[in-house]
């Protein structure tokens, strides 16, 4: 029971680091600005400091922009066209499948709250569950992986677009994958990983208690004890 135990806490605790790793994609730019999923180096500088392009869930900022070297962000919404914005900033040239593309997939970022959401909830049941909840934990664990799957692969979709035509335009612009990537991607992994765990943890109590239940019974590898019998005849009084 023991080693069962310590591999649902592992499990536990790798569905409150997934929910924590989704959270900080979530909170990218322009929720906090210097977080971003892609991080785009422009040429110019201000006092010293390269203007920098942070792509996040909900918007983006340009950090030390114009002469005041202050932070611009955009307010916080679903979907927005991050070729227009190179477009506008850097030159960066798109065609149309390209716009198309990106733009669709911006709004396909409001996920990543949910999967948050839903990845801490599957931590708060599995935390000091028995084996019904811990099943549901591993239930709820599997669905959100394959969502995040869904998310991660619409992330690189849509940055991978970006960052090959920033990089490849002859601007001197560099656009490279941020923070807030690198979290979706441990996330992800540490959910796959929390499935098993939780998963394995479930298995090995129900193998547990169905053990120490026929040890009870007198059962020996699920085998029941020869019962000795007892004769069908009364014995006669001896005289």
């Amino acid at each position: 029971m023991a080693k069962t135990g310590i591999v649902h806490h592992i499990g536990t605790f790798l569905l409150f680091s997934a929910s924590i790793l989704f959270l900080i994609t979530t909170i990218s730019a322009p929720v906090v600005n210097d977080i971003g999923i892609l991080k785009v180096k422009l040429i110019n500088g201000t006092h010293g400091h390269q203007s920098v392009v942070t792509f996040g869930t909900f918007g983006y900022c340009i950090l030390h922009a114009g002469s005041n070297d202050h932070d611009y962000c955009t307010p916080k919404h679903i979907g927005y066209d991050p070729t227009a914005i190179m477009a506008a900033i850097d030159d960066t040239s798109f065609n149309t499948a390209s716009k198309d593309t990106t733009k669709a997939l911006t709004r396909v970022m409001v996920l990543h709250p949910i999967v948050t959401g839903v990845s801490f909830i599957a931590f708060l049941i599995a935390l000091g569950s028995g084996m019904c909840g811990s099943l549901f934990a591993a239930f709820i664990a599997a669905v959100t992986f394959l969502i995040s799957l869904i998310v991660m692969a619409t992330d690189f979709a849509l940055f991978v677009i970006v960052r090959n035509h920033v990089n490849k335009d002859g601007s001197g612009s560099h656009a490279t994958f941020s923070t807030g990537m690198w979290t979706m991607l441990v996330g992800t992994i540490s959910l796959f990983l929390a499935f098993f765990f939780v998963l394995f943890s479930c298995c090995s109590a129900r193998m547990h208690r169905q053990r120490g239940t026929s040890k009870e019974g007198g059962y020996v590898d699920g085998v029941a004890p020869a019962t000795r019998r007892g004769r069908f005849w009364p014995s006669r009084a001896r005289y």
